[in-house]
């Protein structure tokens, strides 16, 4: 059963479950695919009668991704194409509470970590940068220099404090550790192609996913970065994001400028799953982690689905 909710007149970019509540959801969106206009947050509930509006919020450019906070369930934060990351409540219906502008162009990555008392959160943008922010503090704690290209995606890791991987246009993954933002500690050579999208194994602090224009998905085992420990192709436009499974460390699923999201047994050479039910790029793509087998995605079609595929229902 799929259950959508359309964001008229935006286009849909990032979802992601509440870490708290296991019926909600947050969509990220921007207006005209994110070239101009403005960009709306939209809280959904799921429930059995469909995705209801919980609220909706306003900014004056398009919003490209979204965190929710580890430490609250009414916080999240959302990446700007003015290049601010907005603070929300969803307990108000005004927002943002706060608004940090230091990026100098678009933020389309933010993550909340997992890992650290501080709950420190992550931005990457166009401008090349990662910041490493408080939302205790009125300006970023630190910026991580080094990738010579846009830097489309940075995800904390679920098991190392301070640590957080990278992907970026200029073909590569980082690996940095917080409290050294002078450089990378470790930079591989992802694809041959821009990086588009990566994400950690949560049940192997060592295996990191990555997934490029070169349509590509590849595994990484960070004790050995000289070469993928496996590929795997059936995407036929680029991997626009990646999220590992949260109840078994070998399931990922991807979605693609190919319309189609697609569910791995990373065992396995092939999918175990497409889905096609989107008329347009799939950006957005999330597993609930309260509810095993729960999926929601979104796209530039103006849809959020929330379903149960198949081969992730107990068998």
């Amino acid at each position: 059963m799929i259950q959508s909710f359309r964001t008229i007149g935006k286009h849909g970019y990032a979802v992601e479950y509440s870490p708290y509540l296991p019926q909600r959801l947050a969509c990220a969106t921007s207006q005209h695919y994110g070239l101009a206009g403005s960009g709306t947050l939209f809280i959904l509930d799921s429930t059995p009668g469909g995705l209801l509006l919980v609220q909706a919020y306003d900014w004056n450019d398009g919003l490209f991704d979204v965190t929710w906070a580890e430490n609250n369930e009414n916080l999240l934060i959302t990446g700007a194409g003015d290049g601010s990351l907005l603070l929300f409540d969803v307990a108000q219906s005004k927002g943002p509470l706060k608004a940090w502008k230091e990026h100098t162009k678009e933020v389309n990555s933010v993550d909340w970590s997992q890992t650290r008392d501080e709950h420190l959160v992550l931005s990457a943008s166009w401008d090349k940068l990662i910041k490493m922010w408080d939302i205790g503090r009125s300006q970023s704690l630190c910026t991580f220099v080094g990738h010579e290209y846009i830097v489309y995606s940075v995800v904390w890791s679920p098991h190392i404090p301070g640590c957080f991987a990278s992907a970026s246009g200029d073909h590569t993954l980082r690996i940095w550790d917080a409290r050294q933002p002078q450089f990378a500690q470790t930079v591989i050579p992802a694809h041959n192609a821009e990086v588009l999208t990566c994400d950690w194994c949560r049940y192997d602090k060592n295996l990191l996913f990555s997934g490029g224009v070169d349509n590509l998905i590849r595994v990484w085992d960070l004790r050995n970065t000289k070469q993928c420990v496996i590929e795997l192709s059936g995407h036929q436009y680029a991997v626009r994001r990646i999220r590992a499974y949260p109840f078994d460390g070998h399931i990922l699923g991807s979605c693609s400028y190919d319309f189609t999201v697609r569910l791995w047994d990373i065992r396995q050479p092939h999918h175990l799953d497409c889905i096609q039910h989107h008329k347009e790029f799939v950006y957005g793509l999330d597993f609930n982690v309260h509810k095993p087998g729960l999926v929601t995605d979104c796209g530039w079609d103006e849809l959020v689905q929330e379903y149960s595929p198949q081969c992730l229902l107990p068998r």
